[in-house]
């Protein structure tokens, strides 16, 4: 029997750290999707999840270079303004909350239309994640930090020819891209946190503990 305990300690050990590793994982900024094709458009969607006991209230995204955004999706309850380079292409934006933020436990998406480089290879999109404390997380640093830059692997290959994922198709900049995109969800209902789900498995970890201890 104590061959067995031992056993199962070590399992459900094992299942309780993942389950934390999971829930801090999630709490980085990232962009979706993860894998795209290059010389194509592409719906981008930024993820911002909380996780201080405070309120995200700014987000700034720095552009990849070589990627031509052309349109953004309006979020309810928030600002956004361009910021553009010497030749007057987008190369970041900062969504500005009018309406209290993103709380704790809870994160927001917000969406880009945009056209990728026509070269396979990496895009790192540097963002910069405001908290109503003054605290700033830069998401700057390297895959396995305890802030990286969300990243997307560009893959071999073009789009279909009647692919419409950007309605405007020029080379040009676009202030909002209203026509090409679903209404954006408020802030009030994108609770989405995985905070509920690590809590669950560690009081099932225990539980199952106990149940053992009892029986041993």
């Amino acid at each position: 029997m104590k061959m067995n305990w031992n056993k199962w300690v070590s399992t459900l050990a094992v299942a309780g750290a993942l389950l934390t590793f999971a829930g801090t994982a999630s709490a980085h900024v990232t962009v979706w999707p993860k894998e795209t094709k290059a010389d194509s458009y592409e719906r981008y969607t930024v993820r911002v999840p909380v996780e201080k006991d405070s309120n995200t209230v700014k987000v700034r995204l720095e552009f990849p270079a070589g990627v031509k955004v052309g349109t953004v999706l309006p979020v309810p309850g928030w600002t956004y303004e361009w910021e553009k380079d010497a030749d007057g292409r987008f190369k970041a934006i900062t969504w500005t909350a009018t309406a209290g933020g993103i709380k704790p436990h809870e994160f927001m998406e917000f969406g880009l239309s945009a056209k990728n480089p026509g070269e396979p290879g990496t895009l790192t999109w540097n963002a910069y994640q405001t908290y109503a404390d003054g605290t700033v997380v830069e998401w700057t640093g390297a895959a396995g930090s305890d802030t990286p830059a969300p990243t997307i692997a560009v893959k071999e290959g073009t789009q279909p020819a009647d692919d419409h994922a950007d309605a405007n198709k020029t080379e040009g900049n676009h202030e909002a891209g209203h026509a090409a995109a679903p209404a954006a969800q408020d802030s009030s209902s994108a609770s989405g946190s995985t905070l509920p789900l690590v809590l669950s498995g560690l009081a099932l970890l225990v539980s199952v503990i106990s149940l053992f201890r009892k029986k041993a």
